[in-house]
């Protein structure tokens, strides 16, 4: 006889009641930005906050790095087929704790604008306030709900931008090791300007950081892949613990090559959405050092990138440049990381960098502590929120 069949929806009985569950009631957009913008390659000028409310009263909070305009309007989308969906119509009234079938309904229903950009973006500022609210709501820190932390503090290096020349570079570097920090990194312009340059940069800074201090050079995406390795090999005698993204960051055949040549360690990975961006990195084993930022690839998916890094015994690494909501995010997800070795931390002096939250998320001596509140374990300045707030959707 063959097995009888389910037809119609379940009903609970007396002896199994349902189960209730939270819902999402708001999904709430702000924009944030500082009084004045400046030409410069720095995230921590503006934000896209995303804050979830639950029918409890529950909220959890969540940010993206990029455009934030552009985040918005990923979220604030109306319906137009199902899989063309903006993210606030696709998660308002489902579970907040349901995270997983959260982040693949969005993935679902935004396949036709999404699945490797500023869409991940806008999902991963929303996962993160998931977690967020799934930590308040069970009482526990996030890196608890990602497993356990295996780190209680992480070495810091204090991430900035290079100074205009030699000089000015080693000054800076002389700064931050003043200040505790062990290891610097240098980024961008005018790193790319020509090869003296590009050396003379390399020389200041370490002149600078002394003998002692670990030397990160993030180059910011300027070279072919046989200039790169050219200046992997001049960089290579200042004891460089790592080359970051010295080729576009689509150019996944190139870092393949450079990374089987460079007498240097080469990193990148800080502008990659989510694991279908990561995949073909991770399988041609293109980098030494993967850096994952949790406002572009939220919890959920920096969980699936995490995993399949060890897998193949690379290392890991985050990126943030933006406020101390991932600064925190960033230590949850790192602490869970086997052989978490170093945390980017921004010292550029920016009010969103310092005042978002009450709480400041920096290094203390060179190494920051993983928090240990519920959620994210930071709480909004709601008086910075308002001082700074651009629009407001929800």
């Amino acid at each position: 006889m063959p097995p009888q069949q389910w037809r119609g929806k379940w009903s609970p009985s007396p002896e199994c009641p349902s189960i209730p569950h939270m819902k999402i009631t708001k999904i709430i957009c702000q924009v944030l930005r500082v009084e004045s913008v400046t030409e410069k390659t720095a995230s921590c000028q503006d934000v896209a906050l995303v804050r979830i409310v639950s029918d409890t009263g529950l909220e959890g909070i969540g940010e993206a790095d990029a455009s934030p305009e552009v985040v918005q309007a990923v979220i604030d989308a109306p319906f137009s087929h199902n899989i063309a969906c903006g993210l606030r119509e696709l998660l308002v009234g489902q579970d907040p704790l349901a995270i997983r079938r959260n982040w693949n309904r969005m993935y679902r229903g935004s396949m036709y604008f999404g699945r490797t950009s500023v869409t991940v973006a806008a999902m991963a500022a929303v996962d993160m306030a998931l977690w967020d609210l799934a930590g308040k709501h069970y009482d526990a820190p996030i890196h608890q709900l990602l497993g356990g932390k295996q780190h209680d503090e992480i070495r810091a290096y204090a991430s900035i931008l290079f100074g205009a020349d030699g000089n000015e570079t080693a000054d800076i570097g002389r700064r931050w090791v003043e200040a505790g920090y062990t290891a610097v990194k240098f980024g961008w312009e005018p790193m790319g300007t020509s090869e003296a340059v590009d050396i003379e940069l390399a020389h200041g800074a370490r002149e600078g950081l002394g003998d002692d201090a670990a030397l990160l050079i993030d180059a910011g995406c300027v070279w072919d892949a046989r200039t790169a390795l050219r200046r992997a090999e001049a960089f290579a005698e200042f004891d460089v613990e790592w080359l970051e993204e010295p080729l576009h960051q689509a150019d996944v055949d190139g870092y393949a090559w450079l990374r089987d040549r460079s007498p240097v360690p080469i990193a990148a990975g800080e502008g990659e959405c989510g694991r279908e961006s990561f995949r073909p990195l991770i399988d041609r084993h293109a980098l030494d050092v993967y850096q994952v930022d949790l406002s572009r690839n939220g919890f959920t998916d920096a969980a699936y990138v995490r995993d399949r890094v060890e897998e193949i015994g690379a290392r890991l690494c985050n990126h943030c440049y933006t406020s101390p909501i991932t600064v925190a995010a960033s230590a949850h997800w790192l602490s869970t990381c086997r052989d978490a070795f170093l945390i980017e931390d921004c010292v550029e002096d920016e009010p969103l960098r310092n005042e978002l939250t009450l709480e400041r998320v920096q290094a203390v001596d060179g190494m920051i502590s993983v928090p240990d509140g519920p959620g994210l374990g930071v709480t909004l300045n709601e008086d910075f929120v308002q001082a700074h707030l651009v629009s407001e959707s929800q």
